[in-house]
């Protein structure tokens, strides 16, 4: 069993991960609303992603012999002033991911919880990698600016993407 201010951090964390499902939720509803399909499949597959890092906190909690507790998840916003203001807000939302698993992180140091450390250096693994993609599609779209066919092109793109669950090979 984990100390009570490791339970309550991680159930914290839980919640702002099925939040960030919430708002990419929201971004998709906003692309298909405004025709671009590919971008709305990216956002639902990164919603998807979400949800499966909040469920895997929430398992690991359970692993541990502690109690899960779930708390209400926040609205999220539903507009935006086109793709390029999504992005820098994706970048945002997972700069303050970042910032939420390291606090995380030295939490678990401080309380010199080590089953909790190494749980989380997944997430420091995927919180790199998930600012790279999200910095990568905002710079793609700083460098289209207005150009519509470019649009479509990097939307075209982006409906390629094909959602990977979690599996015990990409678990750990």
């Amino acid at each position: 069993m984990m100390e009570e201010r490791m339970i309550e951090a991680l159930n914290k964390q839980t919640n702002e991960e099925f939040y960030s499902a919430y708002l990419y939720l929201s971004m998709s509803a906003y692309f298909e609303k405004i025709g671009l399909k590919g971008f709305a499949n990216w956002m639902r597959i990164q919603a998807q992603e979400e949800r499966d890092h909040a469920m895997k906190i929430f398992d690991y909690i359970l692993s541990r012999g502690d109690n899960v507790k779930l708390f209400s998840i926040k609205e999220p916003t539903e507009k935006w002033d086109g793709p390029l203001d999504v992005f820098k807000q994706v970048l945002e939302h997972e700069k303050h991911i970042t910032k939420c698993i390291n606090d995380l992180v030295d939490l678990a140091e401080e309380l010199k919880d080590r089953a909790t450390y190494n749980f989380l250096q997944w997430y420091i693994d995927e919180q790199v990698e998930e600012e790279e993609n999200a910095n990568e599609i905002l710079n793609k779209l700083e460098w289209i600016g207005d150009r519509k066919e470019a649009i479509f092109m990097l939307d075209n793109e982006l409906g390629q993407r094909v959602y990977s669950p979690l599996t015990q090979n990409n678990n750990t």
